[in-house]
């Protein structure tokens, strides 16, 4: 079963997550910014993702640019920053056991199905 998260707003995300419908595949949703993940989710999912914790930040965010840009932040705090702001994270990302892409590319996401 995969597991996306998702951002209803986001067109990016319900085309993933329109994908992923039409795809057949069995998968549960979880709204990250109503439900947000722990630090210890977010070290999880870069992780799987095999990702540093900056290239999971949306870093043209407004957040980010007023709040963190041009400061000089360890991985921990860039994390923290996740958990705290998770408006922050890429998005879609889709998880299968182990692995996790960042679904922003459909032909991308059909490989990892």
């Amino acid at each position: 079963m995969f597991q996306i998260l998702h951002n209803p707003r986001c067109g990016k995300s319900r085309n993933c997550l329109a994908f992923l419908e039409n795809a057949k595949a069995e998968f549960e949703i979880r709204n990250y910014l109503q439900n947000p993940l722990s630090v210890s989710e977010l070290q999880e999912l870069l992780t799987k993702l095999n990702l540093k914790p900056i290239e999971l930040v949306r870093q043209k965010e407004t957040l980010w640019i007023e709040n963190f840009k041009g400061k000089t932040l360890t991985d921990k705090q860039i994390i923290k920053a996740m958990a705290d702001f998770p408006i922050l994270i890429e998005r879609p990302i889709v998880i299968k056991e182990n692995k996790a892409i960042i679904g922003r590319e459909l032909e991308k996401l059909e490989k990892f199905l």
